[in-house]
């Protein structure tokens, strides 16, 4: 399963009408699946003189590049 280790957010259901069928007569559509935008990156940790390659979502992508990368991975548990 694609799961952010920072966020802990994974996919989400989303809705199953348009709003056209839903004005004209009940025919379900079905659930689908809606995924994160996951991205593969390669962050440099200052304070342990090295880097990790991990896979995260663009807002956690946001949260490192505002609280820094090694206070967030900490507190992720990470490190």
């Amino acid at each position: 399963m694609k799961i952010c280790p920072i966020t802990k957010r994974g996919p989400k259901r989303a809705g199953g009408y348009s709003n056209r069928t839903r004005a004209t007569q009940f025919n379900p559509t079905g659930m689908s699946r809606r995924q994160l935008n996951l991205q593969k990156k390669r962050i440099y940790i200052p304070e342990l003189k090295k880097s990790i390659s991990i896979v995260l979502s663009t807002r956690a992508i946001k949260t490192i590049n505002k609280n820094g990368a090694y206070a967030t991975l900490k507190k992720a548990g990470l490190i």
